[in-house]
């Protein structure tokens, strides 16, 4: 895959195959309550802070999943591992944004949690429980899952435990073969430095486009610019998406950055999400048929509205 006015094709006037089209997105990932924490003044340890606080549905596949929903994304489905505690009000949720949810509800295991501590700047701070969503196992994933779909993607949450890490790679290299084209999102900088950059890139191998933001690419290298580590990614996954806030996103192929697309300055409010949003909707505007480019402006437009609200997840229609 490349960036650029491509419309989808080669230079020769043949499709592009290497991106599915077409066909329904499935996401694999994690299910999350957030418990969202907008705190204006500093912490202050040992005592009271004030803080808006809501209970929100999240989680990082979650929300690439009803992104891509909003974006007009017809067939957005999820697979995801929930505890029995909240498995009916998440299903629930993810129905009402136009996701077809297949929620593996855990009898032993609470559904995941995650509270964000967003200061007043807008950025965040979690601490998560990763609960029933790193439970996710290869007994609960079918090949029949990919039965009609036309892109994979990975939540990288799920390559930090053993479990859903075989799980993960299990999908992935059944999508392969079938021909359907895979994403993989890295997740979280600070869970990839406890993993490791070599054992995150091993599990991802294989997969056609990279979707880090600035910080976890830059820790998947060693390199210190987002740029050279985005040119550095891109000799191992053919098309890497990097996002750099309001910096907006660059594009690399081949070993060199392709496209720089700018962001859309917004008002921050909560930046919980905005990269989930950036991928959900690259994606249904990539399998929509819009170039590398274009896609990724439509990821950033989705990003920049994403921080608008609180919490991951776009407005329930």
């Amino acid at each position: 895959m490349r960036g650029g006015a491509s419309e989808g094709g080669d230079e020769d006037g043949t499709e592009d195959k290497r991106f599915g089209s077409g066909g329904a997105l499935l996401v694999v990932g994690d299910v999350v309550t957030d418990v969202v924490a907008r705190h204006r003044a500093p912490l202050a340890p040992a005592t009271d802070t004030a803080a808006d606080i809501r209970t929100l549905p999240g989680g990082a596949g979650a929300n690439v999943a009803c992104w891509a929903a909003y974006s007009g994304l017809a067939d957005v489905r999820l697979l995801a591992r929930v505890g029995a505690d909240a498995g009916a009000w998440h299903e629930e949720r993810l129905r009402r944004a136009r996701v077809r949810p297949q929620v593996v509800l855990d009898e032993e295991a609470v559904t995941a949690t995650v509270i964000s501590l967003v200061d007043a700047a807008a950025e965040r701070t979690f601490l998560t429980d990763s609960g029933a969503a790193l439970r996710l196992s290869p007994a609960d994933w079918s090949a029949s899952f990919l039965d009609g779909v036309a892109h994979l993607h990975l939540s990288g949450y799920l390559f930090f435990a053993d479990t859903s890490r075989r799980t993960a790679r299990l999908a992935l290299l059944e999508a392969r073969k079938r021909g359907v084209t895979v994403s993989v999102d890295p997740a979280s900088a600070g869970f990839i430095a406890g993993l490791g950059a070599g054992r995150f890139l091993e599990a991802a191998a294989g997969a056609d486009v990279l979707l880090p933001n600035a910080d976890e690419a830059r820790l998947l290298t060693g390199l210190p610019e987002a740029a050279d580590a985005a040119a550095e990614l891109s000799r191992r996954f053919p098309l890497v998406a990097v996002t750099l806030g309001s910096g907006g996103a660059l594009l690399a192929a081949a070993g060199s950055v392709r496209d720089r697309v700018p962001a859309t300055l917004v008002e921050a409010v909560d930046s919980t999400g905005a990269g989930d949003a950036f991928s959900g909707a690259f994606l249904a505007a990539r399998l929509a048929g819009a170039d590398d480019a274009q896609a990724a402006a439509a990821g950033c437009a989705a990003g920049a509205h994403a921080v608008t609200v609180v919490g991951g997840r776009p407005p329930l229609p």
